[in-house]
């Protein structure tokens, strides 16, 4: 007998190599069919895989991200069956799960799919899933597994096998469609009922442009088609108010081929947006205790290579230039600039904390396949900041850097949030990660007491922390309920002896700082491009480019309206003045497409009253008032979003 102990506490006993689905059909028969995959030791498995040891078990159903991405893998492998029965021919990649879905890279030796072939493969695939064909798992050896795909001529499963070792291979069996596959997979194929084939995009195998472009193909499903019904409508709002969209229609950013893909260009009203939240994130930083620094966008790869980002992180780094004999990079981040601020005089523990901000343009180079508007690009400007402080003093920075977080979610109306700690892997010490178990264990120890502490939500993920230390990913959802990875909170405990950082103790004895890299709103690009799809493009009076517009009714009255113009503008506001020879109707229309909070509709007897007629985005006709009460609302207004 086996003890299965369940998320509850509570412990069952059953027969070695019970399987997850007999342990909840044990529990009851609705469980039994709701359940997709189970959570063995943390780690997902089949239902139907047998558990052969005392174990932690989690049935996991659609709602829980495990079993989503079980069920979306699954139906990875659906879609290939059908891809395979039209085009015998073709060869696959690989097929995750991804946020919202799946995809699969497939080599189609030449064809090109069309919008009518994925409406085929889509029908082929209901047809399939009905069948309820059994997801099958089987182990194969090294030498077998390479053998069927030589015999197959299948290039792209060869190369994954060369790093894959006897006892970490399985082949995934479902109809007539197998594939290498270290699974988890739901248990047939009935369990699919609602599928929908997105999109078609090209994909460079490995995702490197020098090979050969694949065809990729997006698809998603669910067990109930009213969730289908649901997701598509989600996508439409979000195609409605995709950030590209709205970023050209509203004048926000542009780019330009001659300037070079994912290099944005901020427009007037762009910029307008970076300046107000330059100046959130200055004065909040100013009432914490940061002190600003500048530094330069590029260094000598000494420095990179002292950091460990050389060559950690030389992939996502522009090729370098030659000067002097000397080898530059552009600054891909800003932390082994800050650390050389730190370290340039000598620090006693009075001195500690130290907060060190910077809004820092940095520069990356994504794949081209992976730039997408403002949330892949190659130049982008980050709120960035490291904290130097005492191993006491740590928990309390830690937390305040939390804090300032949530202050933020709660500015921008962001309800729903959570914070992604990612931890290391302690068999790749030394390869992906710092070789420093004790410090790894200790470092992680404290930030997850913090977490809980905070009370903030958060979820732990194994094998995901940047090389010198365990990080904070915020995911952050709009309010179409889009998900977006914004910013990050590190803990780093080697860059201060990569750099040699030291202070002074109470007992005159030197002592290594611990760092803390944040940047709570990311940067412009990401955050904005966010904001622009969070609002709709409607934001919020004071973040707004155009706060206000002045309509006059007719060209009378313009010489009223320059006065309200300048009025508002000494108050601090931004102002347009619609001077076209327009009807006062397609004023207004024009103005609501702009998204513009406010519209102040002028002629006789606003001009001769010193009032204006007040009309609010998505609100309509407000009334006429004094001008003077309308500077007086507005600015309180602008004034009390914190």
């Amino acid at each position: 007998m086996i003890k299965i102990t369940l998320p509850d506490g509570s412990v069952r006993e059953y027969n070695e190599g019970v399987t997850a689905y007999e342990v909840a059909a044990s529990i009851s028969q609705g469980l039994a069919k709701a359940v997709l995959a189970a959570e063995v030791n943390g780690e997902v498995w089949d239902l139907t895989r047998p558990i052969k040891q005392d174990s932690s078990l989690k049935l996991l159903k659609f709602e829980d991200e495990g079993g989503k991405k079980t069920f979306w893998h699954s139906s990875a492998h659906l879609m290939a069956e059908a891809v395979e029965e039209a085009f015998p021919d073709a060869k696959f990649w690989v097929g995750p799960p991804v946020d919202n879905g799946y995809y699969y890279d497939i080599d189609l030796n030449g064809h090109k799919l069309t919008e009518e072939d994925l409406g085929k493969l889509e029908k082929r695939m209901t047809e399939l899933a009905a069948q309820g064909n059994k997801y099958v798992r089987t182990e194969m050896p090294k030498a077998e597994a390479v053998k069927y795909f030589t015999e197959k001529g299948d290039e792209y499963k060869l190369d994954l096998l060369q790093n894959l070792n006897d006892g970490e291979i399985t082949f995934y069996q479902q109809g007539h469609f197998t594939d290498l596959c270290r699974g988890p997979h739901i248990p047939s194929t009935d369990y699919i009922k609602a599928i929908k084939l997105l999109s078609i995009a090209g994909a460079y195998w490995k995702g490197d442009e020098k090979n050969k472009q694949l065809t990729r193909i997006y698809g998603v499903t669910f067990p109930k088609q009213a969730l289908l019904d649901a997701h598509l409508a989600m996508l439409e709002e979000a195609r409605k108010n995709d950030h590209r969209t709205l970023g050209r229609e509203l004048e926000i950013f542009t780019f330009d081929e001659e300037v070079g893909p994912g290099l944005p260009l901020w427009l007037p009203k762009g910029a307008a947006i970076i300046e107000k939240l330059e100046r959130l994130a200055k004065d909040s930083e100013h009432e914490q205790g940061y002190v600003r620094v500048k530094t330069p966008h590029l260094a000598k790869e000494a420095l990179y290579i002292r950091s460990g980002h050389l060559p950690y992180y030389a992939e996502s780094m522009f090729p370098p230039m030659e000067m002097d004999g000397q080898k530059y990079y552009l600054k891909a981040m800003n932390c082994p600039h800050h650390h050389k601020i730190f370290g340039a005089l000598p620090k006693s523990y009075r001195d500690l904390p130290m907060r060190l901000a910077e809004y820092g343009t940095c520069y990356r180079y994504e794949q081209s396949g992976e730039l997408f508007g403002l949330m892949r690009v190659r130049s982008m400007q980050m709120n960035d900041a490291h904290i130097y402080c005492t191993k006491a003093q740590f928990a309390e920075e830690f937390m305040k850097v939390n804090e300032l977080y949530v202050k933020y979610f709660k500015i921008f109306g962001i309800d729903k949030y959570q914070m992604r700690f990612s931890t290391h892997d302690p068999a790749k010490l030394g390869q992906k990660y710092i070789d420093n178990a004790p410090l790894w264990l200790e470092t992680e120890t404290m930030v997850r007491d913090v977490l809980t502490k905070s009370g903030v939500p958060y979820v732990e993920v194994a094998d995901e922390a940047a090389f010198y230390g365990p990080k904070i990913d915020i995911q952050l959802w709009s309010s179409i309920g889009k998900e977006f990875t914004i910013a990050t909170n590190q803990v780093d405990f080697a860059q201060a002896e990569r750099f040699d950082l030291t202070y002074m103790n109470e007992h005159n004895e030197k002592e290594r700082p611990i760092i803390i890299h944040r940047a709570p709103l990311g940067t412009h690009e990401r955050f904005i491009g966010f904001l622009l799809e969070h609002y709709a493009g409607k934001f919020p009076v004071w973040l707004a480019p155009e706060q206000v517009a002045i309509l006059p009714i007719s060209d009378k009255y313009m010489d009223y309206a320059k006065e309200v113009q300048q009025t508002l503008r000494k108050a601090g506001l931004e102002v347009t003045l619609d001077d076209r020879a327009e009807k006062i109707g397609k004023k207004i229309r024009d103005t609501e497409i702009k998204r513009t909070p406010y519209m102040l509709v002028v002629g006789e007897k606003e001009a001769e009253a010193k009032a204006v007629a007040v009309r609010r985005q998505g609100k309509g006709d407000l009334g006429t008032i004094p001008l003077t009460d309308f500077v007086m609302q507005i600015k309180e207004e602008v004034a009390n979003y914190l």
